[in-house]
């Protein structure tokens, strides 16, 4: 039993359909589609096509095998095997070798599901909790500016005032994220 919705299974039984069903098909987009807007879809879509060594529109073993070694990484056969059997509407590992891979769709599901599945205000508190070494609910300005400046993704002057200037920073250099993070939730709730 595959935990994916059928309309974003591979129907790897295909049946015979009509005209109509077919122009209906392709004018009716799988629901995971729904889920992003469209400059996410084409980053995800650039990404697959970076996967997809032979541009056949399916990551197979040999994508992976390309994309691994192009990192230094050279993959166990139980990885790869992990790796393609995790996609939606495969059932372990014959249902990928009797298909061919993973195509956009199925990527892009599975791109959803990693997504989708964190708690975004735990995972927040927890990234400005490892810089609040006493447990007060708020971190220092000047260090969360040189940190969002200098490291990982960074970010320029104006999105780290429009971060940390306003009603949830004290006069002290104080950022309170505790508060941040929970008018967060009122407005994510709120859409």
């Amino acid at each position: 039993m595959s935990r994916y919705p059928d309309y974003l299974s591979p129907n790897i039984t295909p049946t015979k359909l009509s005209k109509a069903h077919k122009s209906r098909a392709r004018r009716e987009p799988s629901g995971v589609f729904s889920l992003f807007k469209p400059p996410q879809i084409q980053q995800f879509k650039e990404a697959f096509q970076l996967i997809d060594h032979d541009k056949d529109g399916w990551v197979t073993e040999g994508d992976l095998k390309e994309i691994f070694s192009s990192l230094g990484i050279t993959p166990s056969k139980e990885m790869l095997d992990d790796l393609l059997s995790a996609r939606p509407g495969g059932s372990g590992r014959m249902a990928y070798l009797e298909d061919r891979g993973i195509n956009f769709t199925m990527f892009l599901t599975m791109m959803s599901e990693r997504l989708f599945e964190f708690d975004t205000e735990k995972q927040l508190l927890e990234a400005f909790e490892s810089f609040d070494e006493n447990d007060t609910g708020v971190v220092k300005v000047d260090e969360m500016r040189k940190w969002l400046r200098e490291v990982g993704e960074r970010m320029d002057e104006d999105e780290i005032g429009r971060l940390l200037e306003g009603s949830f920073s004290d006069r002290q250099g104080n950022f309170n994220y505790r508060e941040w993070v929970k008018v967060l939730r009122v407005e994510e709730s709120v859409e």
